[in-house]
């Protein structure tokens, strides 16, 4: 594992420097050295042995670090640089008793001059992996659709987080980890700022992987100290790196909230009917609702008239119909969620997927509030939407007002906000920003005082907040009741990114599956998708909150995304998990971290609810084997298969080992083991 050097290497090094012996840190459960090159070696300590992911006999290069000025004691370094240039960096190390299995870093650079002088990237900490049969967690919002949790293949990843990417997506968990069967290595930055966690694999296989931060200058007389990052070594898959990065940031005041009850229970999206939803569509499908039992449903995109705006769409929600509709589903018992994206706005771009932009009413009152690029233009976010900059107070009243409007006036039961990623850097000089990316950090602060409204009007209501198609934005998670896997691209994501942000989160969060129809789908081109899941059983089985987006009564037509009716054939499906998800709930367990992905076989989850433990296997067709049950308490236990009603018969558990239960199954296995 490396730290890189800044600039040129030196060409001419004292051979004390070179063969200085390494900085040792230490804690019972870790061994870091440093050498002189800025290589780390990590290793985790179990049962007496070192197990590591490093590139074995990597050459050193020269040497970076003066490691005999070091200022070392057992628990924290200071270590300078060897540099030719008038910046004095310092990098300084640290282990903690209280996260035993972690080294931090940071690097402290020093402008002795009285003129201003640039930085170039910083490179806090960096990893070489030997070649081998990795997995790996990347936590960028890199593309709708793509793999965060992947082998590592030859190629390059930026993985940048923080900032909107070209496409306008853009966001991430700053986070990187690779395991195999016997260790897990780990960077993350203790930081919402803008960062990158890079990823080059080479054509042997080798992984290279590091955690910079992006140039900047240095005024006169000026010490910039980096934010903290962190290399960590652990067992199993990405669970643990991820909730020692959320541990670690909650010391910091970044605490995701405790969700209400009502954020656990089923949910129905109008988003089947598309950009036309109707209140006689909405309210046509609502005994359907009654009948199996969903208690939420979400008022989808196009209900509005124009971005920026949100106002009911006269031609759909003509005078107060939309007042209307919302109290007859809470005449009926069912909560209403709105749909909605704050910040963006419409121009007059001759863009839009839905419908014409037009120039919005409030981009026509309040040009000042607009995110202005460089050449002084409108700059655009995802869907082609002018930015209103959430870094001035009007621009945040604004939306916080909106959404008391929705909650207070019209009676919604909370918000999906969606299509939600970073926003571009602000160059309007009206503005006076001292950071163009004064905009893109005050989105989190936005959404806090819109999840803050809302809560004090209606404690239950439920914000969810989806970056579709990607992961979610570090700065953003703790506003939001409800986290959902965002748009997933089959079932495995589904599972995959429950564990995520159950790690984020907390084991207890609300983690939505999103709709069920996006448990299967085959690509239709790019980037299109055929959408035919009926997978419940990885929403259920995994802790997630089911969700659907079904048309009832049925049209015979089928969209281009794929089938949406709820047929009969199709209805006798819902009905049977919808319940089995409404008598287990097995979303407001504890989601136990005991299987590693990627690693074990079949895929296994595990939740704790009222003292019975909940087994889910799952597998790409048939599967014949040992399933491990882990996790219990010395003891004879029931073993039953809760979603087909068999019985398993008894099971034994000896002190110190977990017991194997032969079985067969077919896509996937959920289990109760009781007492």
């Amino acid at each position: 594992m490396r730290i890189p050097a800044f600039g040129p290497s030196l060409l001419v090094l004292a051979c004390a420097a070179a063969w200085a012996a390494p900085l040792k840190l230490a804690t019972p459960r870790a061994e870091f050295q440093v050498l002189a090159s800025g290589r780390v070696l990590a290793a985790r300590l179990q049962g007496g042995r070192r197990l590591t992911l490093d590139l074995p006999g990597a050459r050193d290069g020269a040497p970076v670090l003066d490691l005999r000025r070091a200022k070392a004691g057992p628990r924290r370094a200071e270590v300078p640089f060897l540099d030719r240039g008038p910046l004095v960096r310092t990098l300084v190390l640290e282990v903690r008793p209280e996260t035993p299995e972690a080294l931090f870093a940071s690097i402290r650079v020093t402008n002795p001059q009285d003129r201003p002088l640039p930085l170039g990237e910083v490179r806090v900490l960096g990893v070489n992996l030997a070649p081998g049969r990795l997995n790996s967690f990347q936590g960028a919002s890199v593309g709708w659709g793509e793999d965060e949790v992947l082998e590592p293949r030859p190629g390059a990843r930026p993985n940048r987080m923080g900032a909107m990417n070209p496409d306008g997506l853009g966001g991430g968990i700053p986070v990187t980890a690779f395991w195999n069967a016997a260790t897990c290595a780990s960077l993350g930055a203790l930081s919402t700022a803008a960062c990158a966690l890079p990823v080059d694999v080479a054509a042997d296989g080798a992984v290279e992987a590091s955690l910079t931060f992006p140039a900047r200058t240095l005024a006169p007389r000026e010490t910039w100290t980096s934010p903290r990052g962190y290399l960590s070594v652990h067992g199993g898959d990405f669970y643990e790196p991820l909730r020692l990065w959320s541990t670690l940031m909650g010391a910091q005041g970044w605490r995701p909230r405790v969700p209400p009850a009502s954020a656990f229970e089923a949910t129905w999206c109008s988003w089947g009917y598309g950009f036309d939803i109707t209140p006689a569509r909405m309210l046509g499908v609502l005994p359907k609702l009654k009948d199996l039992g969903l208690a939420w449903a979400t008022l989808d995109d196009r209900w509005f008239d124009a971005y920026g705006d949100w106002k009911p769409r006269p031609d759909t929600f003509p005078g107060d119909a939309l007042k209307a509709m919302v109290d007859r589903f809470h005449a009926a018992g069912v909560k209403v969620q709105l749909w909605w994206l704050p910040i963006g706005a419409e121009i007059a771009n001759g863009k839009g997927e839905s419908h014409r932009y037009r120039q919005s009413d409030v981009v026509r009152d309040h040009p000042e509030w607009l995110v202005l690029d460089p050449s002084g233009r409108p700059a655009t976010m995802v869907r082609s939407l002018a930015v209103l900059d959430p870094a001035l107070p009007d621009v945040r009243a604004y939306f916080r007002d909106m959404a008391v409007r929705f909650i207070r006036d019209y009676g919604f039961d909370g918000f999906k906000m969606d299509n939600i990623f970073a926003i571009p850097p602000c160059h309007n000089p009206l503005h006076r920003h001292a950071s163009p990316d004064e905009s893109t950090r005050a989105v989190a602060g936005l959404y806090r005082e819109i999840l803050e409204a809302t809560h004090a009007l209606k404690p239950e209501a439920v914000i969810q907040i989806c970056p579709c198609g990607t992961l979610p934005s570090a700065d953003w998670l703790p506003w939001m009741d409800q986290g959902v896997t965002a748009d997933p691209v089959g079932a495995a994501q589904v599972r995959r990114r429950i564990k995520i942000l159950k790690a984020l989160l907390g084991p207890g969060a609300a983690v939505s599956g999103d709709h069920v129809e996006l448990s299967a789908m085959t690509r239709e081109g790019h980037p299109d998708w055929f959408e035919t899941g009926e997978d419940f059983a990885s929403t259920l089985g995994a802790g997630g909150v089911v969700s659907t987006k079904f048309v009832w009564p049925p049209t015979g037509a089928v969209p281009a995304s794929g089938p949406v009716d709820l047929t009969p054939a199709r209805e006798e499906v819902w009905r049977k998990w919808l319940a089995l998800y409404d008598r287990k709930r097995l979303s407001s367990g504890t989601f136990l971290n005991l299987y590693t992905l990627g690693v074990d076989a079949p895929e296994g989850y595990a939740v704790a609810k009222d003292g019975i433990l909940h087994y889910a296997f799952y597998a790409p067709g048939p599967w014949k084997g040992d399933v491990e049950l882990r996790g219990l308490q010395p003891g004879t236990y029931r073993v039953r298969d809760y979603a087909e009603g068999r019985d398993l018969g008894p099971v034994t558990v000896p002190a110190g080992r977990a017991p194997r239960l032969p079985v067969a199954f077919t896509d996937h296995l959920l289990l109760e083991v009781a007492p």
